[in-house]
Parts: C-alpha cells; sequence; structure tokens
C-alpha cells in the first residue's frame, strides 16, 4: 500500500513553521500596540486624576484663605480682639459642594460654625481637632457612612446613599494687628471627585479592552502581509537548492566516471596515483552531499512519498552491519547486531535502511579505533526499538538537538578529517518523523553515546 505520508507531514510542518512565525510577529505587534495603549491609558488617568484633585486643592485653599481674611475684616471692624466677640454676629460662608466650617478661637472653642448635615458634626470636628496644628496644609480625609449617619443627610446628599463620604479639609490662621486670633476650617466634599475616577477608569478599560481586540486584529493583518514575502522567498530557496542539487548529479556522475577511467587507462606514477585517489574521493564527497541535498528539498517540496509495507527489518539490519563492516574493520571497531530473528514492522524498507546506515556510519566515524559499536533492535508494544551505541567521544549534552540541524558540526576543526558534511542525522530525524516516530540522544564526554529511535510500526 503506498500512502502519501511525507507529503501531509511537511505541508504539516510548512503550515507549523509559518504558523509559529505569524503568531510570534502577531504577538509582538499587538503587545506593542497594548503596551502604547496601556501607557495612554495610565497617562490620561493619571493626569485627569492629579488635574481635577489639584484643582479642588487650590479652590479649597482660595475659600478659606478668603473667609480667613473676612474675618480679620470683620474682628477689625468690630474693633474686637477676641474671636468670641463675634460670636453672636450672623456669618454666611458658602462654596460648591462645601460640607461644613469652623472657626476657633486661641482656646480651641468653635465660635462658629455651620455643616450641610448636622448629624455629622461630631465626625467633622474629630477630623478636624486631629488636623488642627497642620496649618496650611490640606487634608484629604473619609467619613464611612453607618445606618444612623445616613439617615437624615440634609443637603448633603450623594447619588449612592451607601457611599463613604470623601473630604477635602483645609486650614487658615486668622490674625488682627499681628496678634494670633485661631483658625477656620473648611470641609470640601470631593466625592462627587472619585466617583468620576471610578466610572473614568471603568470607561477607560473597556475601551482598552475593544481597542485590545483592534490591536490583535490589526497585528494578524500586518502579520499575514510580513509572511508573504517570507513564504515566497522560502519557496525559491527550496526550488533553488532542489534545481541545483538535479542539476549537479549529472557533472559529477561524469567526473567520477572520467576519473575511473583515466585510473584504468593512463600508467601512473606514485603522485599521479595519490591525485587520482583523492580526485575519487572529492568526487564521491560531493556526489553524496548533494544526494543528501536533493534529498532534503524533495523532502521540503513534498515530492517524495513513503512507501508503506509490512516487511522484516532484521534482514535490512544485518545487510547495513555487512555493508559497513569493512569501514569498521579498517578502524578495529567491534561491530555487533543484536535483534529477534524475525521482526516484523511496517513502515518504508528504503528510508528505514537509509536511517540504519546513516546511524551506523555516523557511530563508527566518531568512534576511535578499537572501540565498538553495537545495533540493537526490540520491541516495546506496538513500537518498535532502534539502539546505536558507540565508545566514541560523545556529545556535549547543549548540543543534544543541535545536532540534528542542517550542516551542524559539534567539532568544525575535525569535520574535513572525519569527513561527511552534517546532513546525515538531519535525514535521519526527517526519516524518523515522517514514520510519526521518535529520535533522541544519551551521550557523555569521552564515554560514548547512544540514539535511540521508537517507531510506532511493530507487527506482531
Amino acid at each position: 500500500m503506498k500512502l502519501n505520508f511525507l507529503s501531509i507531514l511537511f505541508n504539516r510542518f510548512d503550515k507549523d513553521v509559518f504558523n509559529n512565525t505569524q503568531n510570534r510577529l502577531t504577538r509582538n505587534f499587538s503587545g506593542l500596540l497594548m503596551l502604547f495603549l496601556f501607557l495612554f491609558i495610565l497617562i490620561v488617568y493619571s493626569v485627569l486624576y492629579f488635574v481635577i484633585l489639584n484643582t479642588q486643592e487650590r479652590e479649597l485653599q482660595t475659600l478659606v484663605a478668603q473667609e480667613a481674611s473676612y474675618i480679620e475684616n470683620l474682628v477689625g471692624s468690630n474693633r474686637k480682639s477676641d474671636l468670641r466677640d463675634i460670636q453672636n454676629q450672623e456669618v454666611i460662608f458658602s462654596g460648591v459642594n462645601q460640607s461644613f466650617y469652623y472657626v476657633f478661637n486661641t482656646n480651641g472653642e468653635v465660635v462658629l460654625g455651620s455643616e450641610a448635615n448636622p448629624r455629622l458634626r461630631p465626625e467633622f470636628l474629630s477630623l478636624v481637632n486631629k488636623h488642627m496644628s497642620n496649618h496650611q496644609k490640606v487634608q484629604k480625609e473619609i467619613i464611612s457612612m453607618n445606618d444612623n449617619l445616613r439617615r437624615g443627610r440634609g443637603e448633603f446628599r450623594a447619588p449612592d446613599e451607601s457611599q463613604d463620604i470623601r473630604l477635602m479639609i483645609a486650614s487658615h490662621d486668622v490674625y488682627y494687628k499681628g496678634q494670633y486670633l485661631g483658625q477656620i476650617f473648611i470641609g470640601k466634599d470631593v466625592s462627587f471627585a472619585y466617583r468620576l475616577f471610578h466610572w473614568m477608569l471603568l470607561i477607560l478599560i473597556v475601551l482598552g479592552i475593544v481597542f485590545v481586540g483592534v490591536a490583535i486584529f490589526i497585528s494578524l493583518r500586518m502579520s499575514k502581509r510580513a509572511m508573504i514575502p517570507i513564504k515566497a522567498a522560502f519557496k525559491r530557496q527550496r526550488e533553488f537548492v532542489g534545481d541545483a542539487s538535479h542539476e549537479l548529479r549529472t557533472p559529477l556522475s561524469v567526473l567520477l566516471s572520467s576519473v575511473d577511467a583515466m585510473d584504468m587507462t593512463i600508467e601512473k606514477d606514485e603522485m599521479s596515483g595519490k591525485l587520482l585517489a583523492n580526485m575519487r574521493e572529492e568526487v564521491k564527497r560531493m556526489t553524496n552531499l548533494v544526494s543528501d541535498l536533493l534529498t532534503l528539498a524533495r523532502s521540503d517540496s513534498n515530492t517524495i512519498e513513503l512507501k508503506t509495507e509490512v516487511f522484516d527489518i532484521a534482514p535490512l539490519a544485518k545487510k547495513a552491519i555487512e555493508s559497513l563492516h569493512p569501514i569498521a574493520a579498517s578502524k578495529r571497531i567491534l561491530f555487533e547486531l543484536s535483534a529477534p530473528v524475525a521482526f516484523k514492522v511496517a513502515g518504508d524498507p528504503q528510508r528505514l535502511s537509509q536511517l540504519l546506515y546513516i546511524l551506523l556510519d555516523n557511530a563508527i566515524k566518531y568512534t576511535p579505533e578499537g572501540g565498538e559499536v553495537k545495533l540493537m533492535l526490540s520491541k516495546e508494544g506496538n513500537e518498535v526499538g532502534i539502539f546505536v551505541q558507540d565508545t566514541g567521544i560523545g556529545i556535549k549534552k547543549e548540543d543534544y538537538q543541535r545536532i540534528f540541524e542542517r550542516f551542524y558540526r559539534t567539532d568544525k576543526s575535525r569535520s574535513r578529517q572525519i569527513g561527511g558534511h552534517g546532513l546525515g542525522l538531519s535525514i535521519a530525524k526527517w526519516i524518523v518523523e515522517t514514520h510519526k516516530g521518535t529520535i533522541r540522544v544519551s551521550s557523555e564526554l569521552g564515554k560514548g553515546s547512544t540514539f535511540i529511535v521508537k517507531l510506532p510500526g511493530y507487527v506482531s
């Protein structure tokens, strides 16, 4: 049965890559817009808050200064030197949202006073007595309303009877001919301002939520537009790699044939023989590189199909061991296979065979002379376990994931000496993922590595 698993996988891979990139762009754009929105709301709210409260404070300070001047003039016109002497005179202080005024003499007695709600007189006097020493300062206080205070609030009334009263209290000293006579206190109800702040904050929050949605929508549109040239460039890059790899295969094959023909036809001395051998190795190396690039390019462009069938993987493992045994023997590496006699799996025989060759070849390259390489096949439930263990140089933990990247080499200084071009493990990972499996590595520096592959393809 022939299933286009690879096409499905890489369509999903491309979609995931571009979706992830687009999501990151959307988050960046929307995050930036929401940051500016948050700063705008914070600045607007703060400016209004301080402007309104400062305006109320200035108005209250102006009022208390004017009333103190009025009392001083009143004392002077009556030629009195004690505030108690004007106690029986009719004095009217009025102001917007003014809740009380009190005039105290030097003995702390209330000479003149009035409040919008007489029931609140004890609370007002308690607040005034607490701040009698704070000359020329505006104090902010809160009166918590209970059931007794809510009844009969008179003219001093808020829309919500349950709301507490917020006051600004200002004081001013009263003098006559340089003699201190007492203090005047005026309290102003600023509950309306705090109710305004409350509703303003709610409105700004609602507008903020609306604009967050708008910001996300705008960011999504911007990220989609930003992805158009990225997708086009990515497509052109894949097409170029595929076309270039395909076009290079023919001249490389001609070069290899020409080197073989020259090797058989011309008389060679030691120097020419060495040159031909080096040319052959380099052409083979380039051919392998082009072949791997073409494989990856075709996989990226979804032009490779998986041929899924049920087969015995044990003969493929034995064949891989036999094919690579001469290379291992040249380094005196002990080559072992541990596998059941019959081991049927469902997958693509050609690709799984390629996976075994890649892992074994990689183990041989990075295992020093006299080491060991072992291939083990096992079954764990419905999974196939492939283990390639070596006694090589090992891999750093920070390189565990990067070794599966294309062209990545853990030791670039030794890449030429060891051989290869850094694409083998990338292809191995691709083969594993097309079979919906996993691949990981466990390693210890100086002691070796173990590549662990799990594939959901065991057939009992």
